[in-house]
């Protein structure tokens, strides 16, 4: 017993250096590793004038083209309306064109088959005062009747009811309703051509007020996308913004 107290006494001071030594090393390397933990704080990072002055301008330019990309939008759906408007313009020239063109084929037909009758022999009727006055009313109510249906014109009524421009009351009524047909096709002949000129402007308009509605849209979809990638760039950290987004 008096050897193992003996020898325990004797290693006690290397035993205490020991365990000392020990603790300074978990000490140290416990700071070691706090300092390598440590996460520095963020430094405010100052721009220079320059950067800062060069993304003031980016701003600027970027609200310049978000103005103008604006104002293209609206001028390409003002475009658009107008074009809307000149194709249903178009769409009634073109009903209008082809209800003449019906009228005119019918009244064509009809002077046809009138001409054809009057290649026959008239009837003969008794030449006296109530059959010319007869005559005379057949002629003044078939030319109201045709002006009325936009047969005749004004000044061509007027030419009948004056027996004027080879209108002669004294003719058979089938001669009468005979040069009534004939001057009713050329009338409408002559609507349906003003007509069909109508139409073809129309569509003239239609067409260059589309190709108009098209060019700015599409003008206005590039100032739209320029103005959104300016802008997004507005946002980018003045280090990171070059000269050429000015561009």
């Amino acid at each position: 017993m008096n050897v193992v107290l003996d020898l325990f006494l004797r290693d006690l001071p290397n035993a205490a250096l020991v365990w000392s030594l020990l603790a300074v090393l978990a000490v140290v390397a416990i700071g070691a590793l706090t300092l390598y933990t440590r996460q520095p704080e963020p430094q405010p990072v100052v721009p220079a004038p320059e950067l800062l002055e060069q993304q003031a301008l980016l701003a600027a330019h970027a609200q310049a083209l978000v103005r103008k990309a604006r104002e293209a939008t609206v001028a390409a759906e003002r475009a658009a309306a107008t074009a809307r408007r000149r194709r249903e313009e178009w769409l009634a020239a073109q009903d209008v064109a082809e209800t003449a063109w019906q009228r005119y084929d019918e009244a064509d037909s009809e002077a046809r088959r009138k001409l054809t009758a009057a290649a026959l022999p008239l009837p003969r009727t008794p030449q006296t005062p109530a059959e010319y006055a007869f005559r005379e009313r057949h002629l003044h109510r078939s030319a109201m009747s045709a002006c009325s249906h936009q047969q005749l014109s004004a000044l061509e009524l007027s030419d009948a009811l004056a027996h004027r421009a080879g209108w002669d009351p004294r003719r058979h009524p089938i001669e009468q309703e005979t040069m009534l047909s004939q001057f009713a096709r050329a009338s409408l002949r002559t609507a349906y051509r003003r007509a069909a000129d109508t139409e073809k402007q129309a569509w003239l308009a239609t067409e260059a007020a589309t190709a108009a509605a098209a060019s700015l849209r599409a003008a206005a979809h590039a100032a739209n996308v320029r103005a959104r990638r300016v802008t997004r760039r507005v946002t980018t950290p003045p280090s990171e913004v070059a000269l050429a987004d000015l561009i």
